[in-house]
């Protein structure tokens, strides 16, 4: 029988993985079904918990029952109920997980958006959301701020995987790397094991190419730069990725078991609706990758994907891309800023968000 396009992706090294999780996908043979088609993974953040326990009454019976066991904290309820899917996601990726040679089988929970620039708190909060949900195969997301990059290093040290999220500058790329390399150094220094932890670098494609085609709008002209930033963006985090798990500082650390920290594709769906509703997948497949898709996108790209590896095609455009992009005037180091507080804005109020709907929820069940 022919591979279906997601198991195509597989068969050239890169791992498609769903963004996005509810109990209802968990309970009604969704997710079963997505991983039968080969999806080796699953994301989750605070806007897709919102949504997913914001609709219909799938958590009702369980929020009940932890009322009625003495929570009555909204943020505490809902850490239970995202704990208990994600370690559900979990056990039912474990085959994945467990297969020989396997980089796949993660689970990832997001620490709360609002600690995102205290790294005591954030690296506090890793560790507690890893002791809840307690199985291997989860990835503790922690965001890509300047404050987060030090989480990130204890979090490795002190054995625990990590998804980093919310990357958009290839600069903090390379800061996100190092700071999984000095994890990595410090835990096997301690005595710890390696082979039980990993990593990928998630960057966020196409709220690039949102961003820049708006700001290209404003100049006038130049239509043909738009739709092109985000995918060369990537790119060329992908040459960084090759270029910085070489050498001998990072062959010292894989001869220990060490595993490289894989680039993820986040942010996937197609904003603009003037380019191709597959573009952000079949543009960036490449060895050694993951990417990370709404529902709606694995449909889309089981429906009329094309795969073929497209990873490192015309490299050289991609850095000449961002000088043209430059000379016009769109300022890449502004933009970068501007998602990095964005994107970290836009999970804080989805939580804020959550902790109110989770209030609204048990406030009904109580008085009903």
């Amino acid at each position: 029988m022919p591979k279906n396009p997601l198991q195509q992706l597989a068969e050239r090294g890169q791992s498609p993985w769903i963004d996005y999780l509810s109990r209802p996908l968990l309970r009604d043979g969704g997710l079963d079904a997505l991983i039968a088609d080969g999806i080796l993974g699953a994301t989750s953040n605070p806007t897709i918990f919102q949504g997913a326990i914001a609709e219909g009454e799938a958590y009702d019976d369980q929020i009940r029952a932890l009322v009625d066991e003495g929570a009555t904290d909204a943020k505490e309820i809902f850490w239970r109920l995202a704990a208990d899917d994600v370690r559900d996601a979990c056990d039912r990726f474990q085959h994945v997980y467990e297969a020989p040679g396997s980089k796949d089988g993660w689970v990832s929970l997001e620490v709360d958006p609002n600690l995102a620039h205290d790294t005591q708190a954030t690296t506090a909060e890793a560790r507690r959301l890893h002791d809840l949900v307690s199985r291997p195969n989860l990835f503790v997301k922690i965001p890509a701020t300047r404050q987060g990059l030090g989480a990130i290093e204890e979090t490795i040290a002190a054995g625990i995987p990590v998804n980093v999220t919310l990357i958009f500058s290839l600069q903090r790329h390379r800061e996100v790397i190092e700071a999984y390399l000095r994890g990595l150094e410090r835990l096997i220094e301690s005595g710890g094991d390696p082979t039980k932890v990993a990593s990928v670098a998630s960057f966020f494609v196409s709220r690039f190419d949102a961003e820049a085609d708006k700001r290209l709008d404003a100049i006038g002209g130049h239509d043909d730069l738009k739709g092109k930033l985000a995918i060369a963006n990537a790119k060329l985090a992908y040459q960084a990725y090759r270029e910085l798990f070489a050498g001998e500082r990072w062959e010292a650390l894989a001869a220990k078991g060490a595993s490289r920290q894989r680039c993820l594709w986040a942010s996937t769906s197609t904003k603009n609706p003037a380019y191709r509703d597959v573009l952000y997948v079949e543009e960036l497949i490449g060895p050694d990758t993951v990417d990370t898709m709404p529902p709606a996108t694995i449909e889309h790209f089981q429906n009329h994907g094309q795969v073929r590896d497209t990873l490192e095609d015309d490299v050289d455009g991609a850095r000449a891309l961002l000088d043209q992009l430059g000379e016009v005037g769109i300022d890449y180091d502004d933009i970068v800023d501007l998602l990095e507080r964005e994107g970290v804005e836009k999970f804080a109020n989805s939580f804020a968000e959550l902790i109110a709907d989770v209030e609204r929820k048990r406030d009904a069940l109580v008085a009903a």
